[in-house]
């Protein structure tokens, strides 16, 4: 009766929530260490105030959150926020924001994502004239109607620019 041990189910199903919430928690202590880069202490700084309740609200230990903002006052803590423009399907806008310690290695990973799902690199301020900057995120300006397939092309690219480690938010001005 090879694969039908109850136990085996169980640790397989295990191990993809498991996966699912390492990389969870992956994002949101990047989020609270780049915070915590100008100031380590959430009373006198909002960002971080507002990073350790997402990732406390999301289940990531106490321990772990203060680690991260240790880790940010270190100097040897290299994270830096990166932001990212391109076009999808249809001519879609999109700004990637991601946080990582090789600006080099996410480029070319970022990159290679655009143009395996239908996606074009764009130069820096060449899409982001499109969305307008608000303290939760970015905002179309001009929102832009896509038909049914290239709809269904963008949301199979901002999946998989999502399932990146490194990135944090994907705006689109669809």
């Amino acid at each position: 009766m090879s694969g039908h041990s109850h136990w085996a189910g169980i640790k397989h199903k295990k191990e993809a929530t498991d996966k699912k919430r390492g990389e969870l928690f992956s994002k949101l202590l990047n989020a609270v260490s780049i915070a915590a880069k100008s100031e380590p202490n959430p009373e006198f700084n909002p960002r971080l105030r507002t990073a350790v309740e997402k990732a406390k609200n999301d289940g990531v230990p106490k321990d772990k959150i203060d680690n991260a903002i240790k880790k940010a006052a270190d100097s040897a803590n290299d994270l830096e926020e990166l932001m990212f423009e391109a076009y999808g399907p249809g001519g879609a806008a999109i700004i990637i924001e991601a946080i990582s310690d090789s600006r080099n290695r996410v480029v070319a990973e970022i990159k290679k994502l655009l143009n395996d799902f239908g996606g074009k690199w764009a130069e820096p301020k060449s899409v982001e004239w499109a969305f307008e900057k608000t303290p939760e995120g970015w905002n179309a300006k001009f929102p832009q109607e896509l038909s049914l397939e290239d709809k269904n092309k963008l949301k199979i690219l901002t999946d998989a620019l999502g399932g990146h480690d490194d990135v944090q938010k994907i705006y689109t001005n669809t």
